[in-house]
């Protein structure tokens, strides 16, 4: 199992990140945003076996390609590293996966989740966006931006991650990754779980969420992945066909 962890300047919420983290974690991926704090040497510390990545460009959806690239597992697990994502409820997601998921995605609105930290107008906008995705998509999700989320990492190559070697900024490196993810491996096919999960509030420093520009970043991400599903689905079809070929010989 590798865990991912993205993080820049995030120093003083490691250690509590770290105080959470259960037993039975094959591979630490920190992967460091350039952090002008001493963020690394904190990491460095906890974790000092970790694999140690500094990403190629900026964004989360850049730290996370980065993070995939590294990752070892068999089980890649993304969590935030400001402590608003409980690296103790990891084993729910793997249970998950264990019992025939392909995807364990992290709800704050089914089960045990819940949120400390939502505000009623990010709650609200994410409603809307939740039935927007499931109307276009045919999908089934509860809470789409939520970022703890756990994957067989056969499956990583389906997100179709843009290349970490490239300089320039590539779609899907910022917010709008956690869009990008869920979409596109529901409309692989693939069976998808929602792991209840408790969202806590940022231990410190201030976040970085707008929930009115983010919103909209996330709409233009639905008509984005609108367009590319219809360009590619085809694909995917005659690939599932090759593989069921595969299998009767």
């Amino acid at each position: 199992m590798s865990v991912i962890i993205p993080a820049m300047n995030e120093a003083k919420n490691l250690p509590f990140v770290a105080s959470r983290m259960p037993g039975g974690i094959d591979q630490i991926v920190f992967v460091d945003g350039n952090s002008s704090d001493d963020t690394v040497a904190v990491a460095q510390k906890l974790w000092p076996d970790a694999t140690f990545v500094v990403q190629t460009r900026s964004g989360k959806g850049n730290a996370l390609a980065c993070g995939i690239a590294a990752c070892t597992g068999d089980i890649i697990v993304t969590i935030d590293a400001d402590g608003s994502t409980d690296p103790g409820e990891i084993p729910l997601f793997v249970e998950a996966l264990v019992g025939g998921a392909d995807l364990a995605k992290g709800s704050r609105f089914v089960g045990q989740g819940g949120s400390s930290d939502i505000t009623t107008l990010r709650k609200l906008g994410n409603k809307g966006l939740n039935g927007l995705v499931n109307l276009v998509f045919r999908t089934d999700f509860s809470d789409l931006c939520y970022g703890y989320n756990a994957f067989w990492a056969e499956h990583a190559p389906l997100i179709e991650l843009a290349p970490v070697e490239y300089s320039r900024s590539q779609w899907g490196d910022g917010f709008e990754i956690e869009t990008v993810i869920n979409v596109r491996l529901a409309t692989s096919g693939l069976n998808i779980v929602e792991v209840g999960s408790f969202e806590g509030p940022r231990i410190h420093g201030r976040s970085n969420l707008n929930a009115y520009s983010d919103g909209m970043r996330v709409l233009r991400t639905i008509g984005q992945e609108w367009r590319h599903w219809r360009e590619t689905r085809h694909i995917h079809k005659e690939s599932a066909k090759a593989d069921i070929r595969e299998l009767a010989e």
